[in-house]
């Protein structure tokens, strides 16, 4: 029996249902020398965020995977604007790699003004990482909370920052929440919609105790839904799903490019300046799914995450 079921309340899910065929709210204000991190910049979200935080005057670092994928779309950009565009390689796939990237950006001598976790996959197949982690737990959610948990310190001291979390309506498909004890699927049966929408939940989690960690310091961190777009999500899956993807998804699919709208909103607007620990359907404010909210199993993620990402604990209260 789904502990969650009696919780749900239905017009959130006719809200939700209303606002995936919203327009985002678009902001205009410039971000002139202020510097932005996106990982996963070189498609899809990730590359229409990066072109638009450009035109607008914002310096780009670009967490990838891809190295020649990275050159072309900074020599893209170069070409067009006008800003300071640089990138790093990391293989979300290997703890090791995030590690780097985590180092990498605590030394920066700049303030990070917004902080975009968008890289993601999505596997139809149980597939496990080089640290033998479910890639789609490790890549989706546990790569973004060790860079969020890695970076607290110089967010702090800056005293400004927001940080974006690209999520997805899809946390709503872990029906039965986040089984922290079946975290490698041995005792589930695993499908790409129950993998995904658990490493989506595990990012709504993560905000309780993140918007605590930054209270009072005028760093923010929220997430969103980026509305049903056109990505190259799932392209690494078999031949079935992308005949499924390409027949009965992309047609009805999106631009990418309203995503990118509403994680500029996000990431600039004064509307949400003072707002944290919440989930937006692009830019509107949305209800989680009731296993997204769960303060317990929160806790418990909390302690977990930390263990398999081998970061030595730091009390969420300090």
């Amino acid at each position: 029996m789904n502990p969650y079921w009696k919780q749900y309340e239905w017009s959130n899910i006719r809200a939700m249902l209303k606002n995936n065929k919203a327009m985002p709210k678009q902001e205009q204000k410039d971000l002139q020398g202020h510097l932005v991190v996106i990982t996963g910049a070189t498609s899809g979200i990730g590359y229409e965020t990066a072109r638009l935080y450009a035109s607008h005057g914002a310096d780009l670092l670009m967490i990838n995977r891809n190295k020649e994928k990275s050159e072309k779309l900074k020599a893209g950009l170069e070409q067009q604007f006008k800003g300071v565009y640089t990138y790093f390689i990391a293989d979300f796939s290997k703890l090791e790699a995030i590690h780097a990237a985590a180092d990498f950006l605590c030394s920066l001598d700049r303030d990070i003004c917004v902080l975009i976790h968008n890289a993601g996959v999505y596997n139809t197949k149980k597939r496990f990482t080089h640290d033998d982690i479910e890639e789609v737990f490790q890549v989706n959610y546990l790569a973004s909370f060790m860079l969020t948990y890695r970076l607290q310190d110089k967010l702090k001291r800056q005293k400004h920052a927001r940080i974006l979390y690209v999520n997805s309506e899809g946390h709503r498909f872990a029906l039965a929440g986040l089984k922290l004890d079946d975290l490698g699927w041995d005792k589930q049966h695993y499908t790409g919609l129950k993998s995904y929408g658990s490493a989506k939940t595990a990012q709504l989690l993560s905000l309780f105790f993140f918007s605590r960690i930054f209270k009072d310091t005028n760093v923010t961190i929220n997430a969103m839904h980026p509305g049903d777009v056109l990505t190259n999500m799932g392209e690494n899956n078999g031949r079935l799903y992308k005949f499924f993807k390409h027949r009965i998804i992309n047609p009805s699919s999106r631009s990418p490019q309203l995503s990118a709208q509403a994680l500029y909103y996000l990431g600039v607007s004064q509307e949400v300046k003072e707002i944290t620990g919440k989930f937006f359907n692009l830019t509107t404010l949305e209800i989680p799914a009731p296993h997204a909210l769960d303060v317990v199993v929160a806790e418990q993620l909390w302690a977990k995450s930390l263990e398999m990402a081998k970061i030595q604990v730091k009390s969420v209260d300090e």
